[in-house]
């Protein structure tokens, strides 16, 4: 299982890679194998300031729909377009072309709150 080093996680199963003050996140290779095929991602707080833990979206597999948790507290700057008709690059390039919000952070000292790789694979048993 792929797991970056480099990358923070949440115990919700999305990644998180800091660069200064913008967080880039997805969701993890093991939460897209749990889902299964995806199907459809949905943002609809695009330009809303959120705080850590709120829901910012959903993501919808071929089995279920999950929410989508706020990791960071922040402002969603970004979402990624490319998701829109092609959400199965989540399962294809979780960490790469899968990407699915940027964030703004409002609080930078919650990333220290954050997993790191190793933590992450103890959370799920790799």
């Amino acid at each position: 299982m792929n797991i970056p080093k480099e990358l923070k996680y949440t115990k919700d199963h999305e990644w998180i890679k800091i660069n200064t003050n913008i967080a880039t996140i997805g969701i993890t290779d093991f939460a897209q194998k749990e889902l299964g095929d995806i199907v459809y991602i949905d943002v609809d707080t695009l330009d809303e300031a959120l705080t850590i833990e709120e829901v910012f979206g959903s993501i919808e597999a071929v089995k279920t729909v999950s929410d989508l948790f706020m990791p960071l507290s922040g402002e969603i700057i970004e979402f990624n377009k490319d998701l829109e008709d092609n959400p199965e690059i989540v399962n294809a390039d979780a960490y790469g072309k899968g990407w699915i919000i940027k964030v703004k952070l409002s609080d930078e000292s919650q990333i220290d709150n954050l997993l790191n790789a190793t933590a992450y694979k103890e959370l799920i048993g790799a």
